[in-house]
């Protein structure tokens, strides 16, 4: 049954009591990737002076609170006592990063009304005539030094990332979808069971580095950017945050670097520009917490791990009906190439399925 009309409703409610002399114009559902919520955009109408904005966002919180694998692994030790978009909403507003406004929120209905973001991505702008990828990039960057260093130093157990940690376990069942379905895709006859220890052995090192607070989901499509022509320059907006856990530092740059086709916009120069940036960084807010040698060894080794990752998951997704994400498999499959041949002593037999 569609209850979207519950939900416009809400929302025709909520802006009459934030703003008594707005109403809505108009309400037009959007696209979604592969969340269970559903959005819509809703332009509303206002008067002369009226504060309102002139759209805000629709949210439908879905039927789950958290993702697949914290309930299978057990990675939460309490019950929630409020929708984690909300409860990391709080968080992040508090060390200034630059999330969109909450509105309104009803828990029960599992509604919110949010700032809208905007219709520009950071892949959109990117890919506009004369942009310059190397400084868009930085500017995601700087807000993940954010992330990582505020977001870190402040987190306590009032915030729900706090409780929940990029562990070993995480990191090996992430890599199930590899095993079962993704290997195949790309090795076709390859042994699984010589390469296993070895998928247990990344998981392994990857337990081993410390943890920051960390958006997990930092990509290209979770970043928008405003104010593009604005003479103090472009400002970027972070959204769909509600996955936020303590993870390795690299994660984060992993997926903001590597994630599906981002290859055809950052090379390997680039790459290296934004890691350098990075490190630097820290460096300046004294938050180094691994030599440049430790720090590149994190980071190949979580560029391997989301490559291995998302081969199984794309491929999935297409067995399973969600078509579209194949194409994706060979950028997938050439970062596990990049990153495998500097790895080859500790992941032979994984070098000799993917690379020969």
């Amino acid at each position: 049954m569609d209850d979207s009309g519950a939900f416009q409703a809400w929302a025709a409610a909520a802006i009459a009591k934030r703003w008594p002399q707005a109403r809505v114009e108009n309400i037009a559902a959007l696209r979604g990737d592969l969340s269970t919520r559903r959005f819509w955009r809703v332009a509303i109408a206002t008067r002369t002076g009226t504060a309102a904005p002139a759209t805000a966002i629709l949210v439908d919180l879905g039927p789950d609170d958290l993702p697949r694998y914290v309930r299978v692994l057990n990675l939460l030790p309490s019950p929630i006592t409020e929708p984690p978009w909300i409860n990391l909403h709080r968080f992040l507003e508090s060390i200034g990063a630059p999330v969109p406004a909450l509105y309104d929120a009803d828990p029960a209905r599992r509604a919110m009304l949010v700032e809208d973001a905007g219709e520009l991505s950071l892949l959109d702008t990117v890919r506009r005539p004369g942009a310059d990828a190397a400084d868009l990039f930085r500017l995601a960057t700087t807000e993940l030094v954010r992330l990582h260093v505020d977001g870190t130093a402040r987190i306590d157990a009032r915030c729900i990332a706090h409780e929940i940690s990029y562990t070993g376990r995480l990191f090996e069942w992430e890599l199930k979808e590899f095993a079962e379905v993704g290997l195949e895709a790309v090795a076709p006859g390859a042994d699984y069971s010589s390469i296993a220890p070895e998928l247990t052995r990344l998981a392994t090192r990857l337990d081993r580095f410390p943890r920051v607070f960390s958006h997990r989901d930092y990509h290209r499509e979770n970043l928008f950017i405003q104010n593009l022509s604005n003479q103090n320059g472009p400002r970027i907006r972070i959204i769909d945050f509600q996955d936020a856990l303590m993870a390795p530092a690299a994660q984060d740059l992993a997926v903001l670097l590597t994630t599906r086709d981002t290859d055809e916009v950052i090379t390997p120069a680039i790459e290296r520009r934004i890691l350098d940036f990075y490190c630097a960084a820290l460096a300046r807010r004294g938050a180094s917490a691994l030599d440049a040698a430790e720090f590149m060894l994190s980071y190949r080794l979580c560029v391997l791990q989301h490559a291995l990752k998302m081969i199984g998951r794309f491929e999935n997704f297409e067995r399973n009906g969600k078509t579209g994400y194949r194409r994706y498999i060979p950028n997938a499959l050439a970062q596990a190439r990049r990153m495998l041949p500097e790895m080859r002593a500790d992941f032979p037999k994984l070098c000799a399925a993917l690379i020969g």
